[in-house]
């Protein structure tokens, strides 16, 4: 028996669809400029760049139907829609051909963004942390499992501010496919069992206010909605 000086903090987990059991979450990846219009929308050439990966603090996760506060120290706070990843198993140098035995499922996600932070972290040559860490920051559906749905390799992907579309494309313009990504992530570290991948946002992202209402999805995966409000004092 651990004694600790202080009660530890809950485990983050995400709601399995059709399931009482939650999925307990360890670390959160997320995959910068995997679909090529987004990624000429942010100023690069997608065709000559590798994958690249970003994480955020699994606390920083808040489910579907939530209410999001307008975090601090921004004046460009924005939306990113994903398709996200749940890892069952743990890996390592996984090839690309087994990269599905790894997952346990899929859900849609936001990646939440404070865009003049991660501009002003890119300029300065530093880390994005500031950027896209922050507060509930990763907004998450339930999960649906690998078992009931398959492995999606296409279907749309779709955002809605206050009911007017914003991004609007197809997973199938991934330009690193779910396997090729889970495969070069388990290049650089072990993937563990909990751990979440967010696989990228297509074009279209832009900033969000106070009281705007975001729906998003992937077909034949979910969907997810959220409002913005003013944040309170001292919390």
């Amino acid at each position: 028996m651990v004694d600790y000086v202080f009660a530890p903090h809950p485990i983050a987990s995400v709601a399995i669809e059709g399931d009482d059991k939650q999925f307990p979450v360890r670390r959160i990846f997320c995959v910068g400029r995997n679909y090529e219009a987004h990624a000429r929308e942010m100023g690069r050439d997608p065709s000559r760049e590798p994958p690249f990966f970003f994480t955020k603090p699994a606390d920083a996760l808040v489910p579907d139907g939530s209410e999001v506060p307008y975090p601090p120290q921004t004046k460009n706070f924005q939306y990113e829609m994903e398709l996200v990843v749940a890892i069952a198993k743990d890996g390592f140098e996984i090839p690309v051909e087994d990269a599905h035995d790894y997952i346990y499922g899929y859900a849609v996600g936001n990646d939440l963004t404070r865009r003049d932070l991660q501009a002003e972290a890119k300029e300065l040559g530093r880390p994005w942390d500031w950027g896209k860490g922050f507060d509930a920051s990763v907004v998450i559906s339930p999960i649906k499992k690998a078992s009931e749905i398959g492995h999606p390799s296409s279907g749309r992907i779709w955002l809605a501010v206050n009911d007017e579309i914003k991004q609007d494309q197809d997973i199938a313009d991934l330009i690193w496919s779910i396997p090729e990504v889970i495969s070069i992530l388990s290049q650089s570290m072990r993937i563990r069992a909990g751990d979440l991948i967010y696989t990228g946002t297509p074009a279209g992202v832009g900033a969000l206010q106070v009281g705007d209402r975001i729906s998003g999805g992937v077909d034949g995966v979910g969907s997810h909605t959220m409002t913005i409000v003013a944040p309170k004092a001292g919390i």
